[in-house]
């Protein structure tokens, strides 16, 4: 079956809950979604395309993403966080035909589109934004009947790239019909989790539909004919409130999220009826184990882990397996390999830390318009994302690091040369490097450390310029929370950067590997 098969047979079921409550039956994201295929065809679009999105978790794009994956479309759905020049890079990166934006980021989606040279025909926003035509003329006057020639399509989210640019993660289209593909993901979904279709299952959203996971399991939500709730300014309390409200069943989150809601008053945990749940699941940063053992003694054995990146995965841990081993994200999915490679591309021994290869497969991805980097990711059938890890005898994954350099802040990855590059712009900045250092909330947080030009001398005001500098031209969560400034970096006589001397004051007798 399929969202597209299920909606069809029974389009009274409710499919989506945006988050400020309103309802939309599976009849009239069906209808919606046809509309957008035939609107968008009517102006020219192909199979292979791309539309890219600057939207809030809302109805929009969850609609986009139905017409996308039903007319052999790529959706690019962009970070709202980001400036105007990173939100102008993607767009002209990943090829987007049409750039549907809201109202609430028209100032960086206005400047975006000028940037990358978006058609005036190509630009459609959900209410008003200067040059951009309304988002409700791709569906107005369109038929609700599902369209002809369909095909699967897919989404292409951006990764960073070598130069700190991000990359976009473009999977090649399968080639079948989208039910056939929405079955096929499903069934995968649950094979790994036990989680039926539709049976009243509930999937909360909880953050951005941006980010690659979340998506991903939105999508899969949906094949299964299951009810989503969006979230969108995620709060502690708030989940609880929708959990209990909407009877959820199964969530994605993040650990910062565990941690934020185990820092709620007891009465306030305990004010909320969660026992509809039956799987939440985590990945994108490292749960520290005495808030996985914390977050199990409160909601019992529901929380899942697994390990994978916007390229693809993995492993999976369930909570009774999880307790026998704390720390590992778990033995390989049944049709993933896991191999553990020293520098020299040996095989490591158990217990012994090396690069971490996945395969799955047949699987395969390119980075879009990056074959230098898509060569380097690849080898023998393996990819790499460059995290570091250890199997143990029984071939359990556990992670030392996810990826050396990449900071992970509240689940989001945050890479340093992006910002150095920013930093570099200043003419105070002789040298720079970014750095992740341990913060308790968030796990980590982005920490600078300069070397001044000749004639400048740091301090706090040399700070403080810099940071308000770093603003517009960077997204809040990327700009340093702190700024060292030191004599010299520590770099090699061939210019390498040395991070592990960098953190080696922070790090000290904490879990990250140097």
């Amino acid at each position: 079956m399929s969202f597209w098969r299920y909606a069809a047979e029974d389009p009274s079921y409710m499919a989506l809950v945006e988050p400020d409550g309103t309802e939309h039956k599976s009849g009239e994201l069906l209808a919606a979604s046809n509309r957008l295929v035939h609107g968008l065809r009517a102006r020219g679009f192909q199979q292979g395309d791309v539309v890219a999105t600057l939207l809030p978790n809302g109805a929009p794009i969850i609609e986009l993403y139905l017409a996308a994956a039903q007319a052999g479309w790529y959706l690019t759905p962009i970070n709202y966080h980001l400036t105007a020049p990173e939100v102008a890079y993607i767009v002209q990166d990943c090829g987007a035909k049409a750039f549907v934006a809201d109202e609430a980021f028209a100032e960086v989606a206005t400047a975006a589109a000028e940037e990358a040279a978006v058609s005036s025909s190509g630009r459609f926003a959900v209410g008003a934004v200067d040059g951009f035509r309304p988002y409700e003329d791709l569906k107005a006057g369109q038929p609700e009947e599902q369209p002809v020639d369909r095909a699967s399509g897919g989404i292409m989210t951006y990764t960073a790239g070598t130069t700190g640019r991000p990359k976009g993660v473009r999977r090649p289209l399968m080639g079948v019909d989208p039910d056939t593909m929405g079955q096929m993901l499903y069934a995968w979904f649950q094979f790994l989790y036990g989680i039926a279709p539709r049976n009243d299952n509930v999937h909360l959203t909880v953050a951005p539909l941006y980010h690659t996971a979340v998506m991903n399991f939105t999508a899969i939500a949906l094949a299964g004919g299951h009810t989503i709730v969006l979230m969108d300014r995620w709060t502690p309390e708030g989940t609880l409130e929708r959990i209990e409200r909407y009877r959820v069943t199964h969530s994605h989150m993040v650990p910062t999220m565990f941690v934020r809601m185990l820092q709620l008053p007891d009465d306030v945990k305990t004010k909320y009826d969660l026992s509809s749940l039956t799987h939440v699941i985590h990945s994108a940063a490292p749960c520290p184990i005495d808030v996985k053992r914390s977050m199990l003694e409160w909601w019992g054995p529901v929380i899942y882990e697994y390990y994978a990146a916007t390229e693809g995965g993995g492993t999976l841990v369930t909570p009774e397996q999880w307790l026998q081993k704390p720390g590992t994200v778990g033995p390989p999915w049944p049709n993933s390999e896991i191999r553990v490679l020293d520098d020299e591309g040996q095989p490591c021994s158990p217990g012994q830390s090396g690069t971490v290869w996945i395969k799955m497969g047949d699987y395969t991805f390119e980075y879009h318009r990056d074959k230098e980097k898509t060569e380097e990711t690849w080898k023998d059938g393996f990819f790499t994302v460059g995290d570091i890890g250890y199997l143990d005898q029984d071939g359990w994954l556990f992670l030392n690091d996810r990826k050396a350099d990449v900071i992970i802040s509240g689940g989001v990855n945050i890479y340093p040369a992006e910002t150095e590059s920013a930093l570099f712009g200043h003419p105070a900045v002789a040298d720079a490097a970014v750095i992740g250092v341990p913060d308790d909330e968030w796990g980590e947080r982005v920490h600078a450390v300069i070397e001044p030009r000749q004639g400048y001398t740091g301090g706090d005001d040399l700070a403080a310029e810099i940071a308000e500098y770093l603003k517009g031209r960077l997204a809040g969560y990327k700009i340093p929370r702190e700024i060292e400034f030191v004599e010299s970096l520590p770099r090699d006589p061939n210019g390498k950067l040395s991070r592990s001397k960098l953190r080696e004051k922070y790090w000290a007798g904490r879990d990250r590997a140097i």
